[in-house]
């Protein structure tokens, strides 16, 4: 009883987490463009309902207009290889990327459908990602996948299955990356296990 109670309160701070660290940042720079503005309008007399939250929309859209150009991009690029050379910094920066790009919407992108394999041998399952088909001689249809590892998902091994051996668990390609991230604690066990061939005795 009280691993299920451990569970569900580590699967809730894990959906938290994005949520917190968003409005952590976010009031963050609410408070500190708010307090670097007022005194300023003040001297000429201005006052502006919700000047922080004004402030906060329009720093976010300039930092985003700033690292979608070529310019922001290059800036940006030099600043990542700044900071992989500060031995603490660059492991959290990094694995905090790494996790982000996943959720992102490219790698989830690249990523057809999610299925079920017996890997690395029979009796285990293992969750992957389809990212191409191939067709054999005799027509036989195999699937291309990219087998993630936990709790980094940018990492893993490319793999060639036929398409007869996997199981579609008919969950989406954000809910599979989310299962690996948090190494099956965010998932939905029932509909997955049901999937699944029964146990013969």
């Amino acid at each position: 009883m009280w691993q299920i109670i451990k569970r569900r309160i580590l699967a809730g701070l894990i959906a938290l987490m994005p949520i917190m660290a968003t409005y952590w940042i976010i009031r963050l720079l609410f408070d500190f463009l708010n307090r670097l503005a007022e005194p300023l309008l003040k001297l000429v007399g201005i006052e502006i309902p919700g000047l922080g939250i004004i402030l906060t929309i329009l720093f976010i859209f300039v930092i985003g207009l700033f690292v979608t150009n070529v310019l922001g991009r290059t800036i940006l690029k030099w600043s990542e290889i700044i900071v992989a050379r500060v031995p603490i910094v660059s492991t959290i920066y990094n694995s905090i990327k790494q996790i982000t790009g996943a959720f992102s919407g490219s790698a989830a992108k690249s990523f057809q459908r999610v299925i079920l394999i017996e890997y690395p041998r029979k009796g285990l399952w293992t969750m992957a990602f389809v990212t191409n088909e191939s067709k054999n001689k005799k027509g036989d249809i195999f699937y291309h996948l990219f087998v993630p590892t936990t709790p980094n998902p940018t990492s893993g091994v490319f793999i060639i299955v036929p398409k007869k051996d996997a199981i579609h668990p008919n969950i989406s390609v954000e809910s599979g990356l989310r299962t690996i991230v948090s190494g099956g604690i965010l998932d939905n066990n029932v509909s997955i296990s049901d999937k699944l061939p029964d146990l013969k005795d």
